[in-house]
């Protein structure tokens, strides 16, 4: 594979896991619109482990935090930081059921650019709508046991292509009136488990197939993947107060009609 589809490759995961964006969407696009072969299990297990490890170090201090505050009993008086790595479990088992369920499902009927289009389109409405009319006035240490299981359920519709898993999760968490900065980061460490099991799973099905890898072009996506992913977090968080979700749906609803006279059958 060329250096400069590598680099395209890591930067297409890193930019877009993180926003609300679909990064599945944009990963299975590449090859329609490029005319390149599809990069392969090889080089997915890359570009996620670098937006894996990008997530953990930039949340490093609130992971160490949520670990070290970690209660294994739970009561009425347990506070949100004692319950926060439940809260990730209870909200990770949904998608990950659904997921094992449905993958080849998801896999052969829906990762077409037809479904990306309304996907892209549909969900970009509906988290505009949830922007614009969400009291957003919940902070990170009023979660509950509730909003868990509402944004874990939410996330399985992240399974369609063009969803968006951080666009899915992000508005569930606007609906049930959380402000942005939590729904955001709530959407955010969701996906440190998520990710942690997709990258196990298709790490499982590699290592019971025969491939040839290329470890410096591994290197090259995990590297790219993981800056672009830092910057991505980095920009999303600080500039979310002054933008807004309108930007993101913008071109979520560009991309989609655009895929739409592109693939029309």
């Amino acid at each position: 594979m060329e250096i400069y589809h590598l680099i395209i490759l890591g930067l297409i995961q890193g930019l877009t896991e993180f926003l609300p964006v679909s990064s599945s969407a944009h990963l299975i696009l590449l090859p329609f619109l490029s005319g390149w072969e599809d990069q392969g299990l090889v080089y997915d297990v890359a570009a996620h482990s670098g937006t894996l490890a990008a997530v953990i170090w930039y949340f490093r201090g609130d992971l160490q935090d949520i670990i070290r505050n970690w209660s294994l009993r739970w009561s009425s008086n347990s506070t949100s930081k004692e319950l926060m790595l439940w809260y990730l479990a209870v909200a990770t088992i949904p998608v990950g059921l659904t997921g094992l369920l449905l993958h080849d499902f998801i896999s052969t009927s829906l990762r077409n650019p037809q479904v990306i289009a309304i996907a892209s389109i549909f969900f970009g409405l509906i988290l505009l709508l949830s922007d614009k009319t969400g009291i957003r006035e919940r902070s990170f240490s009023e979660l509950s046991w509730r909003d868990a299981l509402l944004v874990g359920f939410a996330q399985v519709l992240a399974l369609i292509p063009g969803t968006s898993r951080s666009g899915v999760t992000i508005t569930a968490g606007l609906m049930l009136g959380m402000d942005r900065q939590t729904a955001s980061k709530f959407s955010f460490l969701l996906a440190i488990p998520v990710i942690l099991l997709a990258t196990a799973y298709e790490s499982y099905k590699l290592s019971t197939g025969i491939y040839v890898i290329d470890w410096m072009s591994v290197l090259i996506v995990v590297l790219v993947s993981f800056f672009s992913a830092l910057l991505s977090i980095h920009f999303f968080l600080k500039l979310l107060e002054r933008t807004g979700m309108l930007p993101y749906v913008i071109y979520r609803v560009v991309l989609g009609i655009v895929l739409l006279f592109m693939f029309k059958s």
